[in-house]
């Protein structure tokens, strides 16, 4: 008797979660990821961390060809779970300096270079294995897993997305204003969405969900309804 021809690999669902900076997307994918148990992206982080370890080069911030190779070659390594999330660079902790607004203006500014995104691409499609991916970040259902199960765009408010972000940085003991805060956020969503390279939009499939004014329990749970709704279920434990 001939041996079984394999069939085709398991597809590996996808919710692919994008929005502006500040809308809550982090703290949202992550909490989805956990509830479902699958594995979780954080791709904005990858940006932040070519960013900071290019400055640590001595690399100007329009270096394109420089962070490229950067992102091509550095070991980046997540951890963490619900409530805290690490992130390591070539055996470095740099959790807590990668959160900051100055890393966050050097990630808004290599992310806009086509080399670097390039070179990113295909870590970030790695990510999608068995049982399933929540991924987030500002082109995740346009350019990265454009055939995800589920596209999310979160979005909130300048206002209140300013006052996120004000509560973040006070609650690390790092400053900031929250005119400075607004002003910042504003000009990187015309950043985000301008750039020439994957900007920030919304798909056509994309399904809108606003944060304003709401818990970050009632966001969660109304992702997880939406991907209920498309058959995606929790991983068994």
């Amino acid at each position: 008797m001939s041996a079984a021809t394999p069939g085709p690999a398991p597809a590996v669902p996808v919710v692919a979660i994008d929005g502006p900076s500040g809308a809550g997307k982090g703290t949202v994918a992550r909490l989805v990821a956990t509830r479902l148990g699958w594995h979780w992206l954080d791709s904005g982080a990858l940006y932040r961390v070519v960013g900071l370890v290019g400055r640590r080069h001595g690399l100007a911030p329009g270096d394109e060809a420089g962070h490229a190779e950067l992102a091509g070659r550095i070991d980046i390594v997540f951890g963490g779970d619900a409530a805290t999330d690490t992130v390591w660079a070539d055996g470095a902790d740099l959790s807590r300096e990668l959160r900051t607004e100055e890393v966050g203006h050097l990630a808004s500014a290599v992310a806009a270079q086509p080399r670097v995104r390039a070179a990113l691409t295909g870590r970030q499609r790695a990510f999608r294995r068995l049982p399933g991916l929540v991924a987030d970040g500002r082109d995740m259902g346009s350019a990265i897993f454009p055939d995800a199960t589920l596209k999310v765009f979160l979005t909130a408010t300048v206002a209140e997305r300013a006052e996120r972000r004000y509560k973040q940085l006070k609650d690390k003991g790092l400053g900031g204003s929250l005119a400075d805060l607004s002003r910042d956020i504003e000009e990187r969503d015309r950043r985000d969405a301008g750039r020439a390279a994957s900007p920030l939009v919304r798909t056509d499939d994309a399904l809108l969900v606003d944060s304003t004014g709401r818990s970050i329990e009632a966001v969660v749970a109304e992702v997880l309804e939406l991907a209920a709704a498309r058959g995606l279920q929790a991983a068994a434990r």
